[in-house]
């Protein structure tokens, strides 16, 4: 598998300034794996909880029903329209406490999406019409109610750029999680093949009168591996600077994007504390 290599940022780490180099396993624009090394546990977990909780995304947070005779309630036909991601284009849009109308509702921090349809047919996110072909359903073919023959939906979903601390309908990141990178080590191996049958991920195999590793990517660090080697040729670590991390998006970004994201509002975070304990001096 192809690898690339970036670097990002500097951070400090005990007083000394390190550059964190970024190696991309998988990037596609729904997920991403990467390993990330000269960092530590605190930054990377800073990083996902970001991702979970702190980058803005647009998601529809009101609904006015003028039609509706289908089988289902006004509440659970909302609901479904709240949890459907939308692209976001948040240099076109604030939230509304931070926008310039107050919160009260205008063209900076809220979008039209209307839904007009009549069955017999199955209703999905295409069919809703935005003012703003930049916020649209992330999937199209998200399916929202089924109608039946005569059966009519008509409304209008406002939909608002929020946080997801605040309702996991504003939640970009998801399955976000980070280990240590594994770092196994054979030597002086007999080659009794015990540690071969053991390894769940199925990750070794005997190669050369000794064991090798095949994917360490895979390693679970349970190391089962180590309890049945009587002669403890197996040692499974830790790499502690060295942290493999994998995220999805609900596609109201790429994954690039929010990675990027998440790191420019953690960098502004540490600008802001660091101006603020200056203070204190």
């Amino acid at each position: 598998m192809a690898h690339a290599h970036d670097v990002a940022d500097g951070f400090e780490v005990n007083g000394a300034e390190t550059m964190i180099e970024v190696e991309t396993i998988e990037l596609t624009d729904e997920k991403a794996k990467l390993i990330l090394k000269n960092t530590n546990n605190a930054f990377v977990n800073s990083l996902r909880r970001i991702m979970l909780s702190e980058v803005p995304t647009m998601a529809i947070d009101e609904v006015n029903i003028y039609d509706n005779t289908s089988v289902l309630f006004d509440e659970q036909i909302a609901l479904r329209l709240a949890l459907i991601p939308l692209k976001t284009d948040m240099e076109s849009y604030s939230i509304p406490g931070e926008c310039s109308c107050g919160g009260e509702g205008c063209t900076q921090c809220q979008v039209s999406l209307v839904l007009n349809a009549e069955g017999p047919k199955v209703v999905y996110s295409e069919d809703l019409i935005s003012t703003d072909q930049k916020i649209v359903p992330a999937d199209q073919k998200i399916p929202i109610i089924e109608l039946k023959d005569g059966q009519k939906l008509f409304l209008e979903a406002i939909a608002r750029p929020g946080l997801g601390r605040d309702h996991a309908k504003w939640q970009a990141g998801i399955a976000c999680g980070y280990k240590n990178m594994p770092r196994i080590t054979i030597t002086n191996c007999d080659q009794c093949n015990a540690c071969v049958e053991e390894c769940a991920p199925d990750i070794l195999k005997p190669e050369g009168g000794t064991i090798v590793v095949t994917d360490p990517l895979r390693c679970t660090l349970c190391r089962l591996c180590e309890d049945v080697c009587e002669v403890d040729a197996i040692k499974v670590e830790e790499d502690e600077r060295t942290i493999l991390f994998n995220f999805e998006t609900d596609g109201s970004y790429t994954a690039r994007e929010l990675l990027l994201q998440s790191a420019n509002i953690l960098q502004r975070k540490v600008r802001t504390l660091r101006e603020r304990l200056q203070t204190l001096q």
